[in-house]
């Protein structure tokens, strides 16, 4: 019987869960400790069948805060939200979770707000003699990545001229308050070549 008391069964949405009442104690104020830790329990609470104490809280978000009770570190799996997990911490009034979870959503929000780099890639179609001073002139982080040549069609004289098209690109950052930045004019290539979008 020592041993039987010292191991707590919680019904939570219908999935079980068992651990030790000393885990469940971990935060004195919270609702599972007041649930089953005190004696004589400030809660009133209805058992099931098997005597688990019956919590009509989503199972999927329980997992992470019994994880945290266990060993104080926030473990939450990528398909679940975080915000679910702060609502959770916030039921069973878990102070120091619901400031972790907080700080972990805004640091999240911070990293979103830069936003991830994106490309802006411009397919340029010039002719031989201007590769050159195409590559050349690129300016503003423009880079480039790719030339494919599209046969001859412009005959000059007597000579006929190879075209090409020449795939350039550039990174563009968001900035923290969520707009692009544009690529400024001068990025674009200053020679009569044709852009094709």
């Amino acid at each position: 019987p020592a041993a039987a008391s010292k191991w707590v069964r919680l019904n939570v949405g219908g999935t079980y869960f068992v651990s030790t009442r000393q885990t469940l104690c971990r935060e004195p104020k919270s609702f599972l400790c007041r649930l089953c830790c005190q004696d004589g329990p400030e809660l009133g609470s209805d058992k099931d069948e098997t005597g688990a104490y019956l919590i009509d809280r989503d199972p999927t978000y329980f997992g992470p805060i019994l994880n945290y009770l266990r060993h104080g570190k926030l473990i939450i799996n990528k398909e679940l939200a975080e915000e679910g997990v702060l609502e959770e911490a916030e039921f069973y009034n878990i102070a120091s979770l619901v400031r972790l979870v907080k700080e972990r959503i805004r640091d999240n929000e911070n990293r979103t707000s830069q936003g991830p780099v994106k490309h802006v890639y411009r397919v340029l179609q010039c002719q031989e003699e201007e590769l050159t001073q195409m590559v050349s002139t690129m300016s503003d982080g423009w880079k480039f990545e790719q030339l494919i040549s599209i046969g001859s069609s412009y005959n000059y004289g007597n000579e006929d001229q190879a075209e090409f098209l020449c795939v350039v690109s550039r990174e563009l950052n968001n900035s923290t308050n969520g707009i692009v930045k544009e690529p400024s004019e001068k990025a674009k290539v200053r020679h009569p070549l044709r852009c094709i979008s």
